[in-house]
């Protein structure tokens, strides 16, 4: 049975960083501590300035630490999308600074001198239907214009025949994990400070300064920068501009060579692969199976498609883990990079549409830019307060539209929430227990875990997650653990616990 755990955070052993304990005052302060996050407070403490990172769990511990490992500018069939809808000058801003994202990351590489599997490959694009030819052409013709290394080939590396592919010269792959605790190690070797454990609660601005609360104390700065995947200021109405989705991952040693470049199809179901090895083992990632939070298929049989689709390609000898992770796309399909709306010191970067490793790294060179008053090329095409064009604008009121539905369709589950005692060992759900309705966990034992199911951050119903075992809201993507932890945002506050005795019910 392969380990629940990402494969960039096995074996890696950071060190501990303290919880916030008091108030404190510093230049700026970093609100999460995944690559964006440590990455704009890397550059930042490199001007000679003093930055505070809080982070709610640990370092790596959210969506960075469970990504593929990929650093590319192959974003899936996306150019042509972007050019029809931008126009080529922001679109060629966002492909020139995933392409210069490459190289600032190698760059910081080799500046640490950290050892995290750093390696040059190819990106291929490709599909195994005749019928999407054209749209890989069309692609091609796309990133070519835009200055991309993207060329048409059948030449790949996969174990099964394709139809056509695009392939992206000179990108890389790395283990995130070793590189995600050099820039904490970093930054906290000199004027940077790192609490864990340490979850913002809101952020308050005046005229002169920022503050971010935590449960144990409050930092003062000039400025803040939330890195928190989705920011959890309610004003600036980002939960309402994109859409949460998960996907899975498992990683497998081969008995035969490895594969030499990362793929990514165009056809359904999409399956992104990327070499891996541990020691002297070869072996091949493999991530896919994307829902929505909240969705009815987040079950554990996600992996089992997975690991049938590597079983029936490659020469698998073990898989040894698996995992999952979250991410949000905007309905435009660009990131939000800039000033938080509404707020005057406040930025933010989210929206990475699940390639947060060149995003994050842009972005955080351009906030960096921008805070350092020196003029970036990029930051205009990523403005967060942008509203869009009429198309975008439809596709956010069909969101929130489906959000509602989503509301009103909770309420109703409520009503015809079973009896507690139709659950079964090691399964969640919504039951009806002491005359009300509760979210309740029954562990593999027997133990009752109930907590309120209703989402702290709009009220939605959360929806019990039979793959991972936790409590998703299928709204905005907030989840919590069976315990009513918070597990992401954008809530902030745990699910109100309801104590279930089994005598009682």
């Amino acid at each position: 049975m392969s380990e629940h755990e990402s494969p960039w955070l096995a074996g890696v052993d950071p060190p501990s960083w303290s919880t916030l304990e008091s108030d404190i005052e510093v230049d700026f302060v970093v609100v999460g501590a995944g690559i964006f996050g440590l990455t704009m407070a890397y550059l930042l403490r490199g001007n000679g300035s003093r930055v505070a990172v809080v982070e709610a769990g640990r370092i790596g511990d959210g969506t960075s630490g469970h990504t593929t490992g990929k650093i590319t500018s192959q974003h899936g069939l996306i150019y042509r999308e972007l050019l029809d809808r931008h126009g080529e000058k922001r679109v060629l801003s966002y492909a020139r600074a995933n392409q210069q994202a490459i190289s600032q990351i190698e760059e910081t590489i080799n500046s640490l001198g950290v050892d995290c599997s750093f390696e040059r490959l190819p990106a291929y694009l490709y599909t195994r239907d005749p019928r999407r030819r054209r749209d890989l052409e069309a692609e091609q013709s796309a990133a070519e214009g835009l200055g991309l290394p993207a060329n048409l080939t059948t030449d790949i590396d996969l174990p099964f025949p394709i139809e056509l592919a695009i392939r992206f010269d000179d990108q890389a792959v790395f283990d995130i994990g070793p590189y995600l605790v050099a820039l904490a190690q970093d930054i906290s070797s000199d004027t940077g400070l790192i609490f864990e454990n340490t979850r913002a609660l809101g952020i308050a601005e005046t005229a002169d300064e920022v503050t971010v609360r935590t449960a144990s104390g409050q930092v003062t700065a000039s400025h803040a920068i939330v890195a928190t995947l989705i920011p959890f200021m309610d004003r600036s109405g980002f939960f309402a501009r994109m859409k949460p989705s998960r996907a899975y991952g498992v990683a497998a040693v081969l008995n035969d060579d490895r594969i030499t470049g990362m793929h990514i199809n165009v056809d359904s179901p999409t399956r992104s692969t990327r070499p891996w090895s541990r020691g002297n083992d070869s072996g091949v990632v493999v991530v896919g199976e994307n829902h929505s939070v909240g969705h009815r298929k987040a079950r554990p049989g996600r992996w089992g498609e997975l690991e049938r689709w590597t079983r029936t390609h490659f020469d698998v000898e073990s898989f040894e883990y698996r995992w999952s992770a979250q991410d949000y796309r905007s309905v435009d399909q660009i990131p939000y990079v800039g000033r938080a709306p509404l707020m005057k010191r406040t930025y933010v970067a989210t929206g990475f549409r699940k390639w947060g490793i060149t995003n994050a790294t842009a972005a955080a060179h351009m906030i960096a830019d921008l805070l350092g008053g020196r003029e970036n090329d990029w930051i205009a095409a990523f403005d967060p307060t942008r509203l869009g064009d009429m198309r975008t604008l439809a596709q956010t009121s069909l969101l929130n539209l489906n959000v509602a539905g989503r509301f009103v369709k909770g309420r109703v589950q409520r009503l015809l929430a079973p009896s507690v005692e139709d659950l079964d060992l090691g399964e969640g759900g919504l039951v009806r227990a002491k005359g009300m309705t509760v979210a309740a966990y029954r562990g593999p034992g027997g133990d009752l875990h109930g907590v309120s199911p209703t989402c702290t951050h709009l009220g939605c119903t959360i929806r019990w997650n039979h793959a991972e075992k936790s409590w998703d809201c299928p709204c905005h993507g907030s989840r919590f653990d069976v315990d009513g932890t918070v597990l992401n945002g954008p809530a902030t506050g745990p699910l109100e616990q309801i104590e279930l005795e089994l005598g009682e019910l």
